[in-house]
């Protein structure tokens, strides 16, 4: 890539970032167990719920026709012979026979599919960015077992290099940023666009929810447990998640009880504050659980204190609790066949997903990893085809849903992004093939309906300012 690339793609994130608006974040119950409260009349809420409000600014792009594509539209169906229309960031119509208003781009995708952009729920980039060194190693705040009052997004570098390859690989478009995993609370994650920016602000997604990282199993006893505190055994693990939770109901009654009543503001304390969130349905639990006896106790555990798990993560015994997943309306976030590396990921199985799927649960795909984010749609192949030699046929069209449409619902964000419906985000790929074959790469991504990466343009493949002049020139390989 030419050094005239970067400056045009760096020049351009300027501008847009300098003329970004607030951006402020509207609260979400979605899928929650209680709305959030809404204060009395009157009343201010105490305290700023978001206090880092998004500065997200959408790209410019042109409105675009795609035609003669295989289309996924991300929630199950498939267009043979397709065109999909997009213009003013939104998508505008799909099916066969879709005309291109005039000045439109139209391009010829013969022989190549079309499908939402790829959602990654669970993804540490720029918090465990490249170059892998102990300075830009921010990811765990491995102090205490009860962190809640760290935010991930306070860590992001918004030029990791991870960004463009997860662009440019994988077709991701949108990604959750979460803390690490040794702490039973390990604080707040963030949902971001994957687009150039100069701060994490402006890469936020506007309106997402925020989410609670918790873990449960081996990671927090292993990591406090050799230090003479809790949790040192599971039993450990849950009963300070318990005496955690008994404090932050109490600390919800009294701000909730000021917002109402007025008085004496009581005092305040910025890890409860994310709790009382959680207690509120404004933010969304994401748990890393592997063993299906211990996610059985944590939703368990969510109905005594009155908040909803919206998601487990890695949940390599998935498919031993499918009904009790899908009767929860909780999400399993798991990889392809990573399994066998401790004792709690020891009965993973290939066919995890698609037995959740058969189950009913709401299932998708996840990283974890700088270089898996890349390859997802090869994930979800794999996951596809352990699933069918265990005698669960599922379409194709079908498991692109465990890319795009159920993350995005996981997130709270499917209304807006997640498949390409009338109306939503222009979040599309152009792949150069079947996006379930491991030939296949995108060959144009778009973010909003901007046209962000192009295999076939070097000056649409832009890298990160830290990547100027180093050795390779910065190239997308």
């Amino acid at each position: 890539m030419t050094r005239r690339g970067w400056a045009g793609a760096t020049a351009l994130a300027l501008v847009l970032a300098g003329c970004a608006g607030d951006g402020g974040r509207p609260q979400s119950a979605s899928a929650q167990p209680a709305k959030a409260r809404a204060p009395a009349p009157g009343r201010d809420k105490g305290y700023a719920h978001d206090p880092f409000p998004s500065t997200y600014h959408a790209y410019p792009g042109v409105p675009t026709l795609v035609t003669n594509v295989t289309i996924y539209d991300g929630e199950g169906g498939r267009i043979d012979r397709g065109s999909v229309l997009f213009a003013d960031g939104k998508v505008v119509a799909l099916g066969q026979t879709v005309e291109a208003p005039a000045g439109a781009t139209v391009i010829d995708g013969t022989g190549k599919w079309v499908t939402p952009g790829v959602i990654d729920i669970h993804s540490h980039l720029g918090d465990y960015p490249s170059p892998s060194v102990q300075a830009l190693s921010d990811g765990n705040e491995a102090t205490d077992p009860v962190t809640p009052d760290v935010w991930a997004e306070h860590s992001v570098w918004p030029q990791d290099p991870g960004f463009s390859r997860a662009l440019a690989n994988g077709g991701v478009t949108t990604l959750q940023i979460l803390p690490g995993s040794a702490n039973l609370f390990g604080g707040r994650s963030v949902v971001l666009k994957n687009v150039y920016a100069r701060t994490m602000q402006a890469m936020k997604f506007p309106g997402a929810p925020y989410g609670l990282k918790m873990a449960c199993g081996e990671n927090p006893k292993r990591v406090y447990g050799g230090r003479n505190r809790k949790p040192a055994t599971r039993m450990g693990n849950i009963a300070v998640d318990r005496a955690t939770w008994a404090r932050a109901v109490s600390y919800k009654r009294k701000w909730d009880r000021y917002e109402d009543e007025g008085g004496d503001p009581p005092e305040r304390d910025i890890a409860m504050d994310t709790l009382r969130g959680v207690l509120a349905g404004e933010i969304r639990v994401q748990n890393h659980c592997y063993r299906a006896d211990e996610m059985a106790i944590v939703m368990d555990m969510a109905k005594e204190f009155g908040y909803k798990v919206t998601a487990f993560h890695h949940a390599v015994e998935a498919y031993k609790i499918g009904d009790l997943l899908k009767q929860n309306d909780t999400c399993a976030a798991v990889w392809a066949d990573w399994y066998g590396f401790k004792m709690e990921s020891y009965d993973g199985i290939g066919a995890n997903l698609a037995l959740l799927e058969k189950e009913g649960a709401c299932a998708m795909i996840h990283s974890d990893d700088a270089n898996g984010i890349q390859r997802l749609n090869q994930e979800v192949a794999k996951a596809l085809a352990a699933g069918r030699r265990a005698g669960v046929n599922i379409s194709d069209a079908a498991a692109w849903r465990w890319l795009s449409y159920n993350p995005a619902k996981a997130l709270g964000i499917e209304d807006r992004t997640g498949s390409l419906k009338p109306g939503k985000m222009a979040d599309v790929v152009l792949w150069n093939g079947d996006p379930l074959s491991v030939y296949t790469r995108p060959e144009k991504v778009w973010v909003d309906g901007a046209l962000l990466y192009d295999a076939t343009d070097p000056n649409r493949r832009p890298v990160s300012d830290f990547e100027l002049g180093q050795p390779g020139e910065g190239d997308v390989k």
